[in-house]
């Protein structure tokens, strides 16, 4: 492990996922809803949002099982949610998307199965150098792990764009997160983060 990631996983990692929980807690569906963790990992991430938010109720799936993890876990293809059309209230990609060869494929399913909520935590390549910025920082997080790293960043004007194709009406965007300590948060935060809160059915 380099000195790099040995700081990322020492002084970042634990700070990002309090500020993530925060984000996501208060887009989340309200009352007593079903959500739907697509490429949970560990799930740690959605039962520290269940810790906060005791009205919801968290599932996971993965392309890859972990020997132990958070939340109950199913297995999947990548491309295929394994849920029958409405049969959760909401679902939930965290840094999922720009994994993916396509994400209109998983939002397009994530579109299907939820009844009425979508939450996304994903990346916007704006500014100035901004994809390279975003391509080291999944090479820092994400190689050693060997997780997939097509690079697959989108504009803002695109995600917007998904998302009226999907019929999917954009309730909360926060490109704000402050996920990073400064000084890293003036290379690494910017607009470069967003937690959206996407709704369907709804003019």
């Amino acid at each position: 492990m380099t000195l790099i990631e040995r700081v990322h996983g020492n002084f970042v990692y634990n700070r990002r996922v309090e500020r993530l929980c925060t984000h996501l807690s208060a887009v989340m569906p309200h009352g007593r809803a079903r959500v739907l963790d697509i490429g949970c990992g560990d799930g740690l991430l959605s039962s520290m949002i269940m810790e906060a938010r005791s009205d919801l109720e968290i599932v996971g799936i993965d392309v890859l099982i972990r020997p132990r993890t958070h939340i109950p876990v199913t297995e999947f293809d990548g491309r295929r949610i394994p849920f029958a059309n409405d049969s959760v209230d909401g679902a939930m990609f965290v840094d999922v998307l720009h994994h993916t060869p396509d994400p209109m494929v998983l939002l397009r399913e994530a579109a299907r199965v939820a009844r009425s909520a979508i939450v996304i935590k994903d990346h916007t390549a704006n500014g100035f150098l901004a994809a390279r910025t975003l391509r080291f920082m999944d090479e820092v997080g994400n190689a050693r792990h060997g997780v997939a790293l097509p690079f697959n960043y989108w504009t803002r004007e695109r995600w917007m764009e998904a998302f009226e194709t999907l019929g999917l009406r954009v309730a909360a965007w926060n490109d704000r997160l402050g996920l990073y300590p400064r000084p890293a948060s003036w290379v690494f935060d910017r607009s470069l983060h967003f937690v959206a809160r996407l709704e369907k059915g709804r003019d």
